[in-house]
């Protein structure tokens, strides 16, 4: 509207000013893989992606089209082969996890990105991924609520948080803990003042119709419907 626009040059002036402070290119990279939980991923992309100087790529193993778990495409940036060296390697989740755990060109890519970048991060269920990729062997590391034990099977702490960093590990929750996980990290990168900028230009100011979010606060009769629910979401059929 005429009366938000002036904000937002505001807004977008301020950070434009931050750009000589971060001259450099920040390459973050997000795995998009069939049957990926969109906002695990476009969450944090969105915030992430508004930091001076970054550049967000989104990497499978070709560029056709990819499915996400409801059922519409995202279409990769970058390949295995021609995507950069990362400053920010993300996992997200979705029920599109368990192809990857024995996809040896998924893994190496993990592994060969994550022997570089500045942090090796992820969200909801796709720690497991890096787990899978030995990338979480002794850190600490967030989880999805459902998926949660399975992270000692890779040799990982399981933690209970919204947010868990362990020295460049970090880690965001189930799905949503995305966009936190997004503005935390870009408080690492870029200062907190971007961050919080970046915040108020979203309007991210979380008000629920309903107390349920996590299971501390669901009723008895809400967890079970939601174990159900996640228990029959169909995998992917295709790679």
């Amino acid at each position: 509207c005429c009366q938000c626009y002036p904000l937002l040059r505001m807004a977008s002036s301020f950070i434009d000013d931050l750009e000589p402070a971060m001259s450099n290119t920040l390459h973050i990279g997000f795995l998009l893989f069939p049957h990926v939980t969109q906002l695990d991923l476009t969450g944090p992309a969105q915030v992430l992606g508004r930091m001076p100087g970054a550049q967000v790529h989104l990497v499978w193993k070709t560029r056709d089209p990819v499915p996400t778990d409801v059922g519409f495409t995202i279409n990769p940036t970058a390949t295995f082969a021609d995507c950069p060296p990362l400053d920010v390697l993300c996992v997200p989740g979705g029920f599109g996890i368990e192809r990857l755990f024995g996809d040896d060109d998924t893994l190496a890519f993990l592994r060969r990105q994550g022997a570089q970048a500045r942090y090796v991060t992820s969200v909801c269920n796709g720690s497991l991924v890096l787990g899978a990729a030995g990338l979480l062997a002794g850190y600490r590391s967030a989880c999805h609520w459902m998926w949660l034990p399975f992270l000692e099977r890779f040799g990982a702490v399981p933690v209970a948080e919204r947010i868990v960093r362990d020295r460049n590990r970090i880690s965001g929750g189930g799905v949503t803990a995305g966009i936190d996980f997004g503005l935390a990290l870009a408080a690492e990168l870029a200062g907190e003042d971007v961050a919080r900028t970046i915040q108020l230009a979203l309007e991210y100011d979380p008000q629920p119709p309903f107390d349920s979010g996590c299971t501390a606060k669901a009723t008895t009769e809400t967890l079970v419907r939601a174990r159900a629910l996640l228990a029959a979401a169909p995998l992917e059929t295709t790679s």
